[in-house]
C-alpha cells in the first residue's frame, strides 16, 4: 500500500519516472484507494488552513 501512496504523492507533484512507473506492480484498486485518501488528507488541510487564517483575522 505504501507503494501506491508513494505513486500518488508523485503523481500529485508531476515527478513520478519513467523507472519507477515501470518497477512498481500495482493493482488500479490500490491506487484508486490511495488516490481517494491522498486526496481527502489535503481538502482537510486546505480546510484547516483556512480556517486558521480566517480565525487569526477575526472573521
Amino acid at each position: 500500500m505504501m507503494a501506491a501512496i508513494r505513486a500518488v504523492l508523485s503523481a500529485f507533484f508531476g515527478v513520478r519516472g519513467r523507472k519507477g512507473a515501470e518497477s512498481d506492480k500495482l493493482k488500479p484498486g490500490q491506487v484508486i484507494v490511495a488516490g481517494v485518501i491522498c486526496a481527502l488528507v489535503l481538502a482537510m488541510l486546505v480546510l484547516l488552513l483556512v480556517r486558521s487564517l480566517v480565525a487569526s483575522q477575526g472573521g
